[in-house]
């Protein structure tokens, strides 16, 4: 009788499954997702707009009416490309298979975002992970030195990064993307709406450099769209191992219909930065805690005790991330989203119960 592990790959039976844990009845504030619905009289057009869907239709492989739309709103700059993906998820797979030469390597500042490490092996591609400074901001000379060294395929540099929120100084990135002449640079701004600041303006200036963003952020976590920015020839190459209907005709319809209202998902994105500021203070007062400085929707918290303090709020019915075991910057850290007003308050009221 065959088995899985007479087939399957030894790395991949080694592997453990991306964990997403069951939020039923919990103050859901461990994957960074806007809070706020749409106001009902918005979702309710835009249900009379999807209503007019043929979902017996594939989808367009690439809609150019969304696509231009998206390069209007989002000012991609002119002679930049966008390709859409199914998530940015999705974006950073394709780029790893079709980088993904004998002895490619990909490379990224960590603590970083897991999927960048997940998506090189799943390509067989080595993962080099530079550690950043104590500060949690980038050890540049390590970089230097590393992308010397092992001459990536890839480079990641989150802007602001994820699970840390640090917003990585231009300067040295500037001199990482020099650096890397023979690799390609992917500026990944998935918390940009919080940071307000992009490097989309200068998506064309580079050869080596591209921008790649999702409106998960944005309040459209359920949709699943990202969309990476940058020159026709790069995305050409990596149009080539998209699949072929990867985002779904209501997918397309939604992001076509909100980005005509844009200016509302960008009200709640302010609101959430208020909260931020509001939440960091509070948060930074109580015993114990330690707030690092965050551009996302989302805070990163040293703590007494990390463990104790997920199991508290858990007990609560308020669920966080506990990142204390990603890598040992992160030794007993937690990682807050930033909900609504009352969200905040819960979560405050449950931290206050560990850390007194």
């Amino acid at each position: 009788m065959t088995t899985p592990q007479d087939i399957i790959r030894r790395d991949v039976l080694s592997m453990t499954g991306y964990p997403v844990p069951d939020a039923t009845g919990f103050v859901k504030l461990d994957a960074m997702e806007n809070p706020f619905p749409l106001p009902e009289a918005l979702a309710a057009q835009l249900g009379e707009h999807l209503a007019g869907v043929a979902l017996n239709r594939y989808p367009a492989p690439r809609p150019a009416a969304l696509i231009e739309k998206i390069k209007r709103v989002m000012q991609v700059p002119a002679g930049c490309d966008v390709l859409l993906g199914n998530g940015s998820d999705e974006i950073i797979s394709m780029m790893s298979v079709a980088c993904a030469k004998p002895g490619a390597k990909v490379l990224a500042p960590v603590p970083g975002f897991v999927m960048y490490q997940v998506s090189a092996k799943l390509a067989q591609m080595e993962f080099v992970g530079v550690s950043l400074k104590d500060d949690l901001t980038l050890d540049t000379d390590a970089m230097l030195a590393a992308i010397a060294e092992h001459e990536p395929a890839v480079v990641y540099l989150a802007y602001p990064n994820n699970p840390t929120g640090t917003l990585f100084d231009e300067e040295d990135m500037e001199r990482i993307i020099a650096a890397a002449k023979k690799s390609l640079v992917v500026i990944d701004e998935a918390y940009q709406p919080f940071a307000q600041q992009s490097w989309m303006p200068r998506a064309g200036a580079y050869d080596n450099v591209v921008v790649m963003r999702t409106v998960s952020k944005l309040g459209l976590a359920g949709i699943r769209l990202g969309y990476l920015a940058g020159a026709p020839a790069w995305l050409a190459e990596f149009d080539k191992v998209r699949p072929p209907y990867n985002v779904s005709v209501l997918t397309q319809a939604t992001a076509d219909f909100l980005l005509d209202h844009v200016d509302v998902l960008e009200a709640q994105a302010a609101e959430l930065r208020a909260e931020r500021t509001k939440l960091a203070h509070v948060v930074g007062a109580l015993p114990g805690a330690t707030v690092f400085p965050s551009a996302g929707n989302f805070l990163l918290v040293r703590v007494p005790d990390a463990a104790a303090t997920f199991d508290t709020l858990l007990t609560a019915r308020v669920l966080i991330k506990n990142v204390s075991k990603m890598h040992p910057l992160l030794a007993n850290c937690v990682r807050l989203t930033v909900g609504s007003p009352d969200e905040n308050a819960q979560l405050l009221a449950a931290l206050k119960l560990v850390l007194k």
